[in-house]
């Protein structure tokens, strides 16, 4: 019998991520540096980047198969510099991508770096939307992947609007917003149905995390080896 393989979920956070790769196949081992208590994979709490050069230093980084990294994008997300510029936010955040990246390479392991749309630093090899799942959210993300690649799934029409208040106008729609709080955004029972997440009630974590279903299609690309055709449909 094959040894299910290993992942690296670095930044994990409460396991948007981790739980989509488990669900297409992998063991997930979760690296955070603050305690995730609701994470629900094995867990180490640590600073990310020093945890992988601990592995590579030591040769366990060659139990994983592949890793996944989501370091914090408000230096750069267009909420905390934009929109959010006026309160103060979006000076005090470190920039981690460029250093992910570097030691990601120096693993020789294939990997995914996820940010959100909007964020310049990283090559958007796929981009997911929640659409694409049919799920209760847009929530648009940029992947970059290195050392493996797989063809770009396409991009479905949105079926409408992101529900609430909008530069004073509010619209309805079948998509919740899951971030903040007021102004129509989404519940922490809308958040968790509209994303599949359902093991956490922390808002803070519900509102930086990715739907699985982007992962558990990553995983499976992954796992399967799929270099071509240029565009598929999604399964």
């Amino acid at each position: 019998m094959q040894p299910t393989p290993l992942l690296l979920d670095l930044f994990c956070c409460a396991g948007g991520a981790g739980a989509g790769y488990a669900a297409a196949g992998f063991t997930v081992h979760g690296v955070d540096i603050a305690d995730r208590p609701r994470y629900p994979h094995h867990f180490t709490q640590a600073d990310a980047i020093d945890h992988v050069r601990r592995l590579i230093a030591t040769g366990e980084i060659r139990r994983y198969a592949m890793a996944h990294a989501s370091p914090p994008c408000q230096a750069g997300a267009a909420l905390t510099v934009g929109t959010n510029s006026a309160m103060g936010w979006g000076g005090k955040h470190v920039d981690l991508v460029a250093a992910t990246r570097a030691v990601l390479d120096e693993t020789g392991l294939p990997y995914v770096i996820e940010q959100p749309t909007g964020r310049a630093p990283i090559r958007k090899d796929i981009s997911l939307c929640g659409e694409m799942y049919g799920l209760g959210v847009l929530r648009h993300r940029n992947f970059e992947l290195g050392g493996w690649s797989t063809p770009r799934p396409i991009h479905p029409r949105h079926r409408g609007y992101v529900r609430g208040w909008r530069h004073g106008i509010y619209r309805d729609g079948p998509y919740v917003a899951a971030y903040g709080e007021g102004g129509g955004k989404a519940t922490i029972p809308e958040m968790q149905q509209a994303m599949g997440i359902t093991w956490t009630e922390v808002r803070e974590e519900l509102t930086e995390a990715i739907p699985p279903a982007y992962t558990t299609w990553l995983g499976r690309r992954f796992l399967a080896g799929d270099r071509a055709p240029e565009q598929l449909t999604l399964t």
